[in-house]
């Protein structure tokens, strides 16, 4: 299987499916089997997520699957998982899949991921972020909830107890999420917006607020919110703006739900281009 070589040394393998342009798709092409994907199952996620992207967009493009949360989860990076650093590692999967330009789908922090690539590089032709607003982002309260999760992993605060939103990640798995959004504080994602120039969607559920219990220090992240707010602002600023109505931020991330909003969006986007 093809690699290429992160930041910090370490190797990502990646699939090649389909054909047409180039897409860049951060999932886990690998389906989940056994009690997990039960567990999966039971919170309404698909266990072979990646595969259901695969089977329906291989049609439209060339797509390049990478499972970058399943690596920084089993290879931390503690200290370096930075906006530099994360779009520097999804250009070494770009350049190693031969793609000079190329489509990037991120959902959820790997929306905010895209986000920091858009504006550090030239060759990307579109932008697909999901469950994450692209304008007044929840920054701050992302920081409060990645501290207390680092908290609870070493010891600091208690241990909630649903094991599904606690979960069992380690000092170090947590801390990369730390250093992510504390390099994030000072960023201005209204400043940035002209120098987005590619044809790019922003996608959310219109449930998507997320509300954290005293464990995690009352906070709540609206993900929605500022989408609903901001869509006429962002349509002005170039944005293609869609609301999966009802859906949560699980809901609005499967693919029975994307992969209709991204085909439609794709050729919308290619017949006006003719």
């Amino acid at each position: 299987m093809p690699q290429a070589q992160l930041h910090d040394g370490n190797l990502i393998e990646f699939e090649l499916h389909g054909e047409g342009p180039m897409l860049l798709l951060p999932l886990n092409p690998t389906p989940i089997e056994g009690a997990q994907a039960e567990q999966m199952r039971q919170y309404g996620t698909d266990p072979a997520l990646g595969q259901s992207f695969i089977r329906g967009l291989r049609d439209l493009f060339r797509l390049v699957v990478f499972d970058y949360e399943g690596h920084v989860l089993s290879t931390p990076k503690p200290d370096t998982l930075t906006p530099d650093n994360i779009a520097a590692d999804f250009l070494a999967v770009a350049d190693a899949a031969g793609a000079d330009r190329f489509a990037y789908y991120g959902y959820s922090w790997l929306a905010v991921a895209g986000l920091q690539l858009a504006i550090r590089t030239d060759r990307l032709s579109a932008l697909i972020l999901g469950g994450y607003p692209p304008l007044d982002g929840p920054y701050k309260e992302m920081m409060a909830v990645t501290t207390a999760s680092y908290d609870i992993a070493r010891g600091v605060r208690p241990s909630p107890d649903d094991e599904w939103s606690s979960g069992s990640l380690s000092e170090e798995q947590t801390r990369q999420f730390v250093t992510l959004y504390k390099e994030l504080q000072s960023f201005d994602d209204r400043a940035i917006q002209a120098r987005l120039t590619c044809p790019r969607l922003s996608f959310v559920g219109s449930a998507d607020t997320i509300s954290y219990n005293e464990n995690w220090g009352n906070v709540v992240v609206d993900i929605a919110g500022p989408v609903l707010r901001e869509r006429t602002t962002l349509q002005a600023l170039g944005w293609d703006v869609e609301v999966l109505e009802g859906l949560n931020h699980m809901q609005a991330m499967q693919a029975e739900h994307v992969v209709s909003v991204i085909r439609c969006w794709w050729q919308a986007k290619q017949l006006h281009r003719q």
